[in-house]
């Protein structure tokens, strides 16, 4: 199963609360940080044993020799990264997506294919638990395709769960992150800031259809319009973490917050029974209404 840890906004307590799941976790787990363009996760789990390699994105180059400046590949690009000037074929590396349909409508395969790099790939070991992270390259405007190539070396490793740390929002970063997992957990603080975005990630994630709970971080503070507002639209609260001085200065040295306040080992216990609940009880309907159209088929 692949759990995404996400966020409606940055400082919720997101990365925290993940290097603590992945330390406590029941079972083989692998931890992801796909927040390529501020990975942390790093930070609190500190690997070892880490390599890297470099991620780079296609993009096309022009056979100038080739190229009737027909536009086909101009009129599809809906990035601007290929467009005709004059008698000029020009293309821009920086904006384009890598999503290859200008080669495939070119009629004289006048374009072929260059790269761009993206970052990095990082994969280490946190004892028995493996972990890989995307580091953006600086100036790099476009995470999502870094984020494909973290994913296809996480399917390279086969058995466990995933814990992805994601990345915070609701634009396509955040979306590319968890849109393959098998549950999401929003986590949130009960400020006017965190009870506004903590809405705005579920109108975004809802649409995926995938189960979602609630983590209220910092709870004591602020009201309670985030349990109003779950209690509302039927979304469980999986975890409620207390504003405590200990956490933030377990946090403050760097440390994985359930190794150092032992009181909260409980609650992560019951936080990791409630998502696997979900996803099971999620793939188990799945698997009933798949069987069933089988049955009618």
């Amino acid at each position: 199963m692949i759990y995404a840890i996400a966020s409606g906004k940055g400082g919720t307590g997101k990365t925290t609360l993940a290097a603590s799941l992945i330390t406590l976790w029941d079972g083989p787990v692998t931890a992801v940080d796909l927040d390529v363009e501020e990975p942390n996760l790093h930070l609190f789990l500190n690997p070892q044993e880490l390599s890297s390699q470099k991620a780079f994105v296609e993009v096309p180059e022009v056979d100038e020799a080739k190229c009737t400046l027909c536009r086909a590949c101009s009129e599809l690009c809906q990035f601007k990264a290929i467009s005709v000037m004059g008698d000029l074929l020009l293309t821009f590396p920086e904006m384009c997506h890598g999503c290859g349909g200008c080669f495939a409508v070119c009629p004289e395969d006048a374009l072929f294919p260059s790269k761009r790099e993206l970052g990095e790939v990082i994969s280490g070991k946190v004892g028995d638990i493996d972990f890989i992270m995307g580091c953006l390259r600086i100036g790099e405007a476009m995470s999502p395709p870094l984020m494909t190539q973290v994913k296809k070396i996480l399917n390279q490793n086969t058995g466990g769960d995933v814990i992805i740390d994601a990345p915070p929002g609701v634009s396509c970063p955040a979306i590319s992150a968890v849109i393959d997992s098998d549950c999401i957990v929003l986590v949130t603080e009960p400020t006017p800031f965190g009870f506004h975005d903590f809405k705005l990630a579920w109108e975004a994630f809802a649409p995926l259809g995938k189960p979602m709970g609630a983590v209220i971080n910092r709870a004591g503070i602020g009201d309670d319009s985030v349990q109003l507002f779950c209690r509302k639209n039927g979304i469980p609260i999986w975890a409620e973490i207390p504003y405590d001085r200990a956490i933030a200065e377990a946090y403050s040295r760097g440390e994985v917050v359930v190794q150092t306040v032992k009181s909260l080992r409980e609650t992560f216990a019951r936080l990791q029974q409630r998502m696997k609940d979900a996803a099971n009880a999620a793939n188990q309907e799945t698997g009933r209404a798949m069987s069933t159209e089988v049955h009618h088929a």
